[in-house]
């Protein structure tokens, strides 16, 4: 009898040795897919692999552990499967722009609600007009972000420019508001009023490592821009969680 308890307590013990889930977390790196997959931006679908891993990461979201990130991994590939087939994409191709401001985190603590909803205020003022001026669609405000889409990249670049130099009018108390940015082209699937899917993921994540005041876009989307007329980075061995080791970042910047 004792021995039947001893073998699910050190079962439990396994599953959450600090090192092995650590292991199994690096393992995911190697896996086909996006290895974050199961964070709330990646399983925002409705396909079957993402509505099962919500579920997952909601049972086991206080206890972590190697059960979890098996699942997970499992998960992953699947999603990368079916993106490969296909699935879960759109058949219109689109524009994807993530944008969100610099600091803008750290600074509300600072000066309270009041004053960064003004400010929230001021660059929605700032940033949609331009948006939709050169044909885009803002999809959804993200608190201190945003995500839009254009038929063309070259429609995205110029609204982006507009709202930079209006941006740079836009001021409050201990901030100056500035944007990481990011831009790919893809299929995203629409799903009622939003867009999904792994295009739309590419894009939010290039927004994540961009810089504050830096756009960094997909060699997808940088084929439809005219680059004698911008300054061009290409990101050498720079590698984004969720973003297929094909697509080639770059940093851009029109040549003033």
């Amino acid at each position: 009898m004792r021995t039947q308890t001893r073998i699910p307590d050190r079962a439990r013990g396994l599953d959450r040795h600090p090192r092995l889930i650590e292991a199994a977390k690096a393992l995911r790196e190697l896996l086909p897919g996006d290895s974050r997959f199961g964070d709330p931006l990646s399983t925002a679908g409705s396909e079957q692999a993402q509505l099962v891993a919500r579920r997952l990461t909601a049972l086991t979201a206080e206890r972590p552990g190697v059960m979890r990130e098996a699942g997970l991994s499992a998960l992953q590939v699947w999603q990368a499967i079916s993106e490969a087939q296909g699935r879960g994409r759109g058949q219109r191709e689109l524009t994807i722009v993530f944008t969100d401001l610099a600091g803008f985190s750290t600074w509300v603590l600072e000066v309270g609600d009041d004053t960064a909803l003004e400010l929230l205020r001021d660059v929605g003022e700032a940033l949609e007009p331009p948006i939709a001026r050169h044909g885009g669609e803002v999809v959804k405000r993200l608190g201190d972000g945003w995500m839009a889409v254009f038929e063309q990249p070259t429609h995205a670049l110029a609204a982006l420019g507009e709202a930079s130099e209006r941006l740079a009018r836009v001021h409050a108390p201990g901030y100056q508001p500035r944007t990481h940015t990011g831009m790919h082209i893809g299929r995203p699937r629409k799903l009622g009023g939003d867009y999904l899917g792994v295009d739309v993921n590419i894009a939010a994540r290039l927004a994540e490592k961009a810089a504050p005041g830096e756009l960094l876009v997909s060699d997808r989307a940088l084929a439809d821009l005219d680059a004698s007329a911008l300054k061009i980075v290409r990101k050498r061995r720079f590698h984004v969680k969720g973003v297929p080791k094909d697509v080639q970042t770059f940093s851009v910047a029109v040549r003033r």
